[in-house]
């Protein structure tokens, strides 16, 4: 892939060429990741449906206690499908620069760019999974409310989030290569420590202040306050959204400092 100068000695003519390239890339991941599978979309929503069926047999079918709000497979897949944008991103960040280094060192577009596309193809799966919500949601028959105008908040604040966890783990693993599989251990424990399988209503009391310096519990409180009004708590989406920027912000800061011996690394 080769971006023409542009006049002054700048390696890239602005926004409009940052998005297209973002674009280009995103799309050569999609197709890439769909071409060479039978299933194609179907994959992408396989997975988060397969564990909603286990977590909702187990804590509907097999134990007595109940979690969540009823009915408890909307509860669950308006948690799960977010975490898996997530969860996908993040992981694939830990091997952002790795997989594809003669590609990134032989062109000239913003490094930022590679870890950005992740974001965005991930998010895009997340949006074509959403009519498996809605057909859960019919089916369980969940009541909607004006909370769900608060679903593209939820958006926007799980890609500010999601894309600054990514920009400090993507160039962190070049130099530390430990630290992808240490990732994969902290997702696994961030999984049960986020209120995806449980509200933080089901927390004890004394530990729900806490639940809000986990970011993910504001958002998907946002995510389920359109079948769930209880769910929502403006306190852990204002925590959740300061984190979220403050995140962002020392994504973009460590990307910058460690470009350049990321480049001369890989």
């Amino acid at each position: 892939m080769t971006v023409p100068r542009a006049p002054g000695g700048r390696a890239y003519g602005g926004w409009a060429r940052y998005r297209r390239s973002l674009w280009l890339l995103t799309r050569r991941d999609l197709r890439v990741r769909y071409s060479t599978s039978a299933l194609g979309y179907l994959w992408s929503i396989l997975d988060p449906l397969v564990m909603a069926g286990i977590y909702w047999f187990v804590f509907t079918q097999v134990f007595d206690r109940e979690v969540g709000t009823q009915p408890y497979i909307v509860f669950l897949l308006t948690a799960l499908l977010p975490w898996m944008w997530f969860n996908g991103t993040v992981s694939d960040a830990t091997r952002a620069f790795l997989r594809e280094a003669k590609l990134i060192r032989s062109t000239k577009i913003p490094r930022t760019i590679w870890v950005n596309r992740l974001v965005l193809s991930k998010g895009i799966e997340f949006i074509a999974s959403l009519p498996v919500l809605a057909v859960f949601a019919i089916l369980a028959g969940a009541a909607v409310n004006p909370g769900l105008l608060l679903f593209p908040l939820a958006i926007l604040l799980q890609a500010v989030l999601t894309m600054g966890v990514a920009l400090i783990v993507a160039p962190l693993v070049v130099f530390f290569r430990d630290l992808e599989r240490a990732v994969k251990l902290a997702l696994r424990f961030l999984f049960y420590a986020s209120p995806i399988i449980y509200g933080t209503h089901d927390l004890p009391e004394n530990l729900q202040p806490w639940a809000a310096f986990n970011p993910l519990s504001g958002i998907f409180a946002l995510y389920r306050t359109g079948f769930f009004a209880d769910q929502l708590d403006w306190f852990q989406v204002g925590i959740g959204a300061g984190m979220s920027v403050l995140l962002l912000a020392v994504g973009v800061l460590v990307f910058r400092r460690s470009e350049r011996a990321v480049l001369k690394e890989i």
